[in-house]
């Protein structure tokens, strides 16, 4: 008698169906196989602060961390998180309770949206969003709600939250909002009025938040940073999200962290102990010592990438590409129709063989595709000579 088997079925499972190799994947592949000058995927070319990877190297021969750190991450990051919070924002968090360290802020927004969503759940997010946030509520078994930010073309407006279609697309089924700012990729940061009404809506529908901020310290020009807990009534039900990765250039060492009340970090981490349980720990001593690095180095760090941001803003401008100058984050999203083109993902395959670089199509981080089919990201990152570079590619093609 013959055994029957799932042969036939998928294997991976239906939540995740959707999911394959991602697009940073792809695109960097390309790069490779082209020798195109990747402005894809959002690493830098250059390493971080210098006493911060000697750091890293004087944990290692000291033996701080070589083996297992403790699971909500080592005391002395643990409490320069909290420094951090306090010093920059006045938000007050308990190192012991209310800080958890994680594998980056990837881990920290699936952690996150497993312990809080249940199968059924809704999950209102902003659209276009990060790749991995439709993924991280599928696996919850939640269901996801976009809003979408809207592009407004007149006096470089960039990409701009309507509140109304936000409080719309909250129902009795919803359990969470999803917030990123600075926004990736579209570089908008939500002002203080959009944040108060957000906060707001929260308050009213008794919504929990998770509140991605790794973008924190690269905003540009008259743009702030707030944080969505410093506003009344959300400290208690807003998980926030940071990354040194993003402000410190060393993306590599995957160390992120999640602040919020104890009850939230608390489930948090049941959930996030089944994953990797610890990470990183020799770098976990040296981003406690990144932390505490004077102003001087955040406000350097933001000027450098200001004039990156500007560099690779006006070559796209002089290639023909309609430009949506970032408030904050690295990446610029751009509109491809000036060009002649209206397919992102047709444009970004064939332009390292046009041009020589690589970009990825907006369309990705979209569950209305034909909504971002004109848009594609770059990413300015990189070193000044690199961007020039690109720049002028980009006007040959």
């Amino acid at each position: 008698m013959t055994g029957m088997t799932s042969s036939a079925r998928p294997h991976l499972n239906r939540r995740l169906a959707a999911f394959g190799t991602t697009i940073f994947a792809e695109m960097s592949a390309l790069a490779v196989a082209t020798g195109s000058i990747n402005l894809g995927q959002g690493f830098p070319d250059t390493d971080g602060p210098e006493e911060v990877r000697e750091a890293a190297v004087r944990a290692l021969r000291d033996g701080r961390g070589n083996q297992y750190p403790p699971g909500p991450g080592v005391p002395e990051l643990r409490t320069a998180i909290a420094a951090h919070q306090r010093h920059r924002y006045g938000l007050s968090y308990d190192p012991d309770t209310e800080v958890l360290v994680t594998a980056g802020a990837t881990e920290a927004i699936a952690a996150a949206l497993l312990a809080l969503v249940e199968p059924g759940d809704e999950v209102v997010a902003l659209e276009p969003y990060y790749d991995s946030y439709a993924a991280s509520i599928a696996m919850a078994g939640g269901r996801r709600v976009p809003v979408t930010l809207r592009p407004h073309y007149e006096g470089g407006a960039g990409f701009r939250l309507d509140l109304d279609e936000l409080r719309s697309a909250v129902t009795d089924r919803t359990r969470l909002l999803l917030i990123n700012t600075p926004h990736n990729p579209t570089g908008t940061v939500l002002t203080r009025a959009e944040l108060a009404a957000i906060a707001e809506l929260a308050v009213e529908r008794d919504l929990l938040v998770v509140t991605d901020e790794v973008y924190e310290h690269l905003v540009f020009d008259d743009a702030a940073h707030l944080p969505l807990a410093t506003f009344p009534g959300m400290r208690e039900r807003t998980v926030t999200i940071g990354s040194a990765g993003k402000t410190f250039s060393f993306t590599g060492w995957k160390v992120g962290w999640v602040t919020a009340a104890a009850e939230l970090v608390g489930a948090v981490r049941a959930v996030k102990q089944f994953l990797t349980y610890v990470s990183s720990g020799p770098f976990q001593y040296a981003v406690a010592e990144a932390l505490a690095l004077p102003d001087s180095y955040f406000e350097e760090f933001r000027r450098g990438m200001l004039v990156r941001r500007d560099i690779l803003a006006e070559g796209l401008t002089a290639a023909g590409f309609e430009v949506f100058r970032p408030a904050g984050t690295y990446f610029i999203t751009t509109d491809i129709r000036p060009l002649g083109e209206k397919d992102g993902f047709a444009f970004c395959r064939a332009l390292p063989e046009r041009a020589g670089v690589v970009a990825i199509p907006n369309a990705v981080f979209y569950d209305d595709r034909e909504a971002g089919a004109p848009f594609v990201r770059f990413a300015f990152c990189k070193r000044e000579d690199v961007l020039r570079e690109a720049a002028e590619r980009l006007r040959g093609m």
